[in-house]
């Protein structure tokens, strides 16, 4: 067989290059999946309230996709050993994109969830695909910055998905917004050619949830998933609990958190490969837990921007920490299983928070409800200061 039929492998930067064309091409495709993704965060719960779901259905459209997300990822691993990362992530994009057309032909709470349950199949495959060949790709002494560039790739789509989608609501409506979230995930497909084809044969059949206590992964995995908690219930709820009138304001909430995030993702790797990330785990989530005890002022509009800040800014250093922390406990043979573990706490969290919040605020009220979730993620700082002092 010719050099030029064979299947693209894995090739690690070298001498400490970090940008190289394939994590170019994998940062690209990143960059369509999570547009699609951000486009409909906070528009799908505004689509079922806006057709009489209410709270409970934005609650549950939220946490049937990343519940889906949960599921599958505990498979994903398996998956790009036996297929390959092109066939693997060309699925997760179709399925990310292509359900968003249905969105077109009913509003209906069952034909929602259904949608939210394949998107969340096709999410599942490509976090943590992309998460894995991030640790592939790039060195292993620059680890911390390459899931910071990552961070930003994802973070951009936050970006401009969370606060233009709900912003394009009102100016070209539900319909253009579905068309053009499946067009962005499915033009992700064109990025694929030059990603590797075959997963590193160092990557061995290590089930994701075996061994997670003694090789260290358990208290980052808990930890990160607090945060996430608080992250799905300020994208699904927040535009729910300010006046309709304000949807500025939370289309503006959503645009600072949004930048904050990958800001703080990468500033955080490039520290964290300086120091350590565990040295810089409990101020992050400090910040965090601050954050998101703001919004209990609503409907101050200070509150609800500094808050957002602050929830954003805490909330990307705590995402690349914990990966970084993650990767720097196994060997290489464990890097699918990490980008499992970490995408089941960031959907689990992000979910299992919407669902929760959904079923409560209808008896204590936002403000109330608020207040919970910073209480929730105050509770992990104690294990990241004693996760520095290990």
């Amino acid at each position: 067989m010719t050099a030029a039929c064979e299947i693209p492998t894995v090739q690690v930067a070298s001498h400490g290059r970090l940008l190289n064309s394939q994590f170019v091409r994998l940062l690209a495709m990143v960059f369509g999946s999570g547009l699609s993704m951000y486009l409909l965060t906070s528009v799908v719960p505004l689509y079922l309230a806006a057709n009489g779901s209410g709270g409970m259905g934005a609650g549950l459209s939220t946490a049937a996709m990343m519940f889906s997300a949960v599921g599958v990822e505990l498979l994903v691993p398996r998956m790009l050993a036996r297929w390959g990362y092109q066939v693997v992530l060309g699925l997760g994009l179709v399925l990310l994109g292509a359900p968003s057309l249905v969105l077109l032909a009913s509003a209906a709470l069952p034909v929602v969830l259904g949608v939210c349950i394949v998107r969340g199949a096709g999410l599942a495959i490509l976090v943590v695909g992309a998460v894995v060949l991030v640790a592939e790709l790039t060195p292993s002494t620059r680890r911390g910055e390459a899931l910071g560039v990552y961070g930003v790739a994802v973070g951009v789509p936050a970006v401009i998905g969370l606060p233009l989608g709900v912003y394009l609501t009102n100016v070209i409506g539900f319909g253009a917004l579905f068309v053009l979230a499946a067009v962005a995930s499915l033009a992700g497909l064109l990025a694929l050619v030059g990603l590797p084809g075959k997963a590193s044969t160092e990557e061995q059949h290590v089930k994701v949830l075996g061994g997670v206590r003694p090789s260290g992964l358990l208290t980052p995995t808990l930890i990160f998933a607090a945060v996430t908690v608080a992250a799905g219930i300020s994208v699904t709820f927040l535009p729910l609990a300010v006046a309709g009138d304000k949807h500025s304001l939370v289309a503006t909430a959503l645009l600072l958190q949004a930048i904050g995030a990958p800001i703080a993702r990468w500033l955080a790797g490039r520290y964290a490969d300086r120091v350590g990330p565990a040295k810089l785990l409990a101020p992050a989530l400090v910040l965090a837990a601050a954050g998101a005890g703001s919004l209990v002022f609503l409907p101050s509009a200070v509150a609800i921007l500094v808050g957002s800040t602050c929830f954003g800014i805490g909330f990307g250093a705590a995402q690349n920490l914990t990966l970084t922390l993650m990767y720097n406990r196994v060997d290489r043979s464990r890097y699918g299983q990490v980008s499992a573990l970490w995408n089941l706490a960031y959907d689990g969290g992000w979910g299992a928070g919407a669902m929760i919040f959904g079923a409560v605020v209808g008896g204590v009220g936002f403000q109330v409800a608020f207040a919970l979730t910073a209480a929730v993620v105050a509770a992990a700082v104690v294990p990241a200061i004693r996760a520095c002092a290990v």
